[in-house]
């Protein structure tokens, strides 16, 4: 069995490497099209939902194509769809170069979020079959750093790059980074697939039923109430017919017998909220940022390193006060720090400097950073030990589901209260309106946590 980070089963260096280096780039791909956004509305001539597209179309194919890529990468071979994934995550970026027009630049960046979505499940899959024991767990912390480091430093790389080089290279960059992971997996052991059936109608149902939910909430406010509704009741019919067919499968590609876990569901959700919060901050604060106060992207990138290297350097501190104290008590005092940071964006003004933006910053920052890590353990020790793999994949496709949400209807909100135009006036108002919003589902999702974790009462019997 391996107890160190050594090579052992599956070469466990290389793919240590090699996985590690492309998770860093799945949040540069993120928030490096925020930063890039206003950029691209002035250079390609789009307005505002045209530009959302740059966002939504990575995040939901990657939210989407995610809860089926495990399995296929367990049929198929994990190196196959790894190697898969990100040869499409090179090609898409790199392509981004030669792009025109806002059709095409959302097309690779869908391919881009399928690639990212085939890179991530082939590469966790990697790492298990790689390492054992204690080993496993420290590569798969060393796994959780580098994503933390990709989403803390992201802003930064990514508004340096485009205030250099230009809006594309914000998705060249990533690109070139993923051909050199190419080089590298050419050395990791073949690992081959178990010929496992793959849930394809599943999978089908719900990408189906997640792109057509983004679709109606990025297209619908602009196209009347009619259309936006006719798109929630195809979506929420896919969902329906998602659930029927996963509930009749003997190995479901999503186990909805978890949903019946209280202590799991509260996990869960609250891990999808701070998610739903951080990111779409992160999308639509670099065009505040840059069209309202007027920095440039570099230096709106600094900026937002006071709220992204709390959740880098904090993880540890929530896992000790974790042992400490109840846990629940830990997160529900993350989600009001997060909450209350989160009420303070409605003083973000044209005047905006980094002293007035510090503590919303630090405090949405905090409150995420403190359950980094730790809140996965929560959820995941909530469920019996040998449901712990499909509770981790219902786990990770809550909470990137729920963002890509998020990331969706923010974007709506503000193209209808902006009149697509995110600048002046029209948008600090916006701005302020989405933070009372934000602030107040934090709230409501406080609520939902204690009530879920409550104790049940005992049962009293009467003696007859």
């Amino acid at each position: 069995m391996n107890t160190s980070l050594s090579p052992g089963r599956g070469g466990g260096t290389i793919v240590l490497v090699t996985v590690l280096l492309s998770t860093l780039l799945l949040p540069l791909a993120l928030t490096g099209a925020s930063v890039a956004l206003p950029d691209i509305q002035r250079d390609l001539g789009v307005g505002l939902t045209s530009a959302q597209w740059v966002v939504n179309s990575y995040n939901a194919c990657f939210a989407a194509f995610l809860v089926s890529a495990g399995s296929i990468a367990d049929a198929v071979g994990r190196r196959r769809v790894y190697a898969f994934g990100v040869a499409l995550f090179f090609v898409s970026g790199l392509s981004s170069l030669l792009v025109q027009d806002i059709g095409a630049l959302v097309a690779l960046r869908a391919l881009g979020g399928v690639g990212a979505a085939a890179a991530v499940a082939g590469g966790g899959s990697m790492l298990a079959l790689a390492f054992e024991g204690p080993a496993r767990a420290r590569a798969f912390g060393l796994l959780g750093t580098v994503l933390g480091a990709g989403t803390a430093f992201g802003p930064a790389v990514a508004g340096l790059l485009v205030e250099n080089l230009g809006w594309r290279f914000a998705f060249a960059g990533p690109a070139l980074v993923a051909g050199a992971v190419l080089l590298l997996v050419t050395r990791v052991p073949a690992m081959r697939g178990d010929g496992r059936s793959v849930d394809w109608l599943g999978g089908a149902l719900f990408t189906a039923a997640l792109l057509t939910l983004i679709g109606g909430l990025v297209e619908g406010p602009g196209r009347g109430a009619p259309v936006l509704a006719g798109f929630l009741a195809v979506s929420a019919a896919l969902f329906g017919l998602f659930a029927v067919v996963e509930r009749r499968r003997e190995e479901p590609l999503v186990d909805l017998g978890l949903l019946a876990n209280r202590r799991f569901v509260a996990y869960a959700l609250a891990a999808a909220t701070f998610m739903s919060v951080l990111v779409p901050l992160l999308v639509y604060l670099p065009s505040y940022l840059i069209n309202v106060v007027g920095l440039g992207a570099g230096t709106t990138g600094l900026w937002l390193l006071l709220l992204t290297v709390p959740t880098l350097v904090l993880p540890t501190v929530g896992a000790e006060l974790a042992h400490r104290f109840p846990p629940t008590a830990v997160v529900v005092g993350a989600l009001l720090l997060m909450g209350a940071g989160v009420l303070g964006f409605t003083t973000l003004g044209p005047d905006s400097t980094p002293w007035t933006v510090l503590l919303p910053f630090l405090l949405v920052g905090t409150g995420v950073g403190l359950t980094g890590g730790m809140i996965d353990g929560l959820g995941l020790g909530a469920v019996p030990p040998e449901r712990v793999g499909t509770a981790a994949g219902v786990f990770n496709a809550t909470r990137l589901s729920l963002e890509t949400v998020s990331i969706a209807i923010v974007g709506a909100a503000l193209a209808v209260l902006t009149g697509g135009e995110l600048v002046g006036a029209a948008f600090t108002g916006a701005l302020h309106g989405v933070a009372l919003a934000l602030g107040g589902f934090v709230g409501l999702v406080v609520v939902a946590v204690l009530v879920l974790t409550r104790a049940p009462r005992p049962r009293v019997t009467v003696d007859s």
